[in-house]
């Protein structure tokens, strides 16, 4: 498929092919589409990327190798434990309204260092962290708590950090349809789905938890 067919994608069409690029990866099967010269100067002038990844900046969560794909197939954005941000929202806002994506995927993953500061950083008597870090993984505390008073625990300790992540990328989620009208009339206008995904390290699998806009999205 060329650049210029991405643009008559489907939101399930994308996907299906962000599945299909990381089942080959999983199997150890990968394609290594997109990645010669001839592409290269394909893309000079332009580009119609099949969609959007939106993920942590773990260095585990190199997006072209999770999903198999290759230069101009997609347009990434990444800060520490995938939060919303000023920045992010309009870098979503641009590949949806100008380079026409049809898919927003939101990667988050197993063992999430920003996760643990966020969980460690409820404690009484934890140690301050510096203030931009700080206030980069603020949003991901409210998962935190729900989490640990869901579990009835009383401690950081008690807190799964692996819920924690789900919670919080359920959050994400919802948090981005709630910052940008554009994004949340792009879905409903079944232009654009969103699918935010665990990515488990281990297996290489990259899980759904959460989609809109989607008929079927399971990985």
């Amino acid at each position: 498929m060329t650049s210029s067919d991405t643009t008559r994608l489907t939101p399930d069409e994308a996907w299906s092919l962000m599945s299909e690029g990381n089942r080959r990866f999983v199997a150890g099967e990968p394609e290594h589409p997109n990645q010669d010269v001839d592409k290269r100067h394909q893309l000079v002038d332009g580009q119609a990327p099949l969609a959007t990844l939106f993920g942590c900046s773990d260095s585990r969560l190199a997006a072209e190798i999770i999903f198999d794909k290759g230069l101009g197939d997609l347009f990434v954005v990444r800060n520490a434990g995938q939060v919303i941000g000023e920045s992010i929202v309009a870098s979503l806002e641009y590949a949806v309204a100008i380079l026409g994506v049809p898919l927003i995927v939101v990667l988050a993953h197993d063992s999430c260092g920003a996760v643990r500061a966020a969980i460690d950083g409820t404690a009484i008597d934890a140690t301050p962290l510096p203030p931009h870090i700080w206030k980069l993984i603020a949003p991901i505390v409210p998962a935190a708590r729900k989490v640990l008073a869901e579990q009835g625990g009383s401690t950081t300790a008690d807190i799964d950090a692996e819920l924690v992540g789900r919670e919080h990328l359920r959050n994400t989620v919802h948090d981005l349809l709630q910052s940008s009208e554009l994004i949340a009339e792009a879905v409903a206008e079944g232009k654009l789905g969103i699918v935010g995904a665990n990515y488990r390290l281990n297996e290489g699998t990259a899980v759904p938890v959460v989609t809109v806009g989607l008929s079927d999205a399971r990985a």
